[in-house]
């Protein structure tokens, strides 16, 4: 069905990504969520691939003694103990967290998020 009050909206919201450079701010700061992603792997090996586009990523478990093995146990654990610390997720083909904060997320949101999932790792 057409509806000009939809398509007037549409353009609205294109020109305000466009005017506020929403894009290239989503793929400066989604390669900023990604390396600290990767920075926690190195204390967390249960931490597998870490993979995005812009600021829609994604981190799968793994089981530490057999890494090629998914951990989605750990992953739902992660998850609840991160909800529990005020960040929320969801989990997606069991044991990839799927992060994906609004185009208008702050470089401090994105620290403190990365700081409750290592607190959530090491506890899970």
């Amino acid at each position: 069905e057409k509806s000009p009050v939809g398509a007037a909206a549409a353009l609205a919201t294109l020109e305000v990504i466009e005017e506020e450079g929403l894009l290239d701010r989503a793929a400066e700061l989604g390669a900023y969520f990604k390396n600290g992603l990767i920075d926690l792997q190195r204390s967390h090996p249960c931490l597998g691939e870490v993979r995005g586009l812009g600021l829609f990523l994604g981190a799968t478990l793994v089981q530490v003694d057999n890494p090629t093995q998914p951990d989605p146990r750990r992953a739902e654990a992660v998850m609840y103990e991160s909800l529990s610390r005020g960040l929320s997720f969801k989990t997606t083909m069991g044991n990839t967290l799927t992060l994906t904060p609004p185009l208008t997320v702050l470089e401090s949101e994105i620290d403190r998020a990365l700081e409750i999932l290592d607190a959530s790792l090491a506890v899970t």
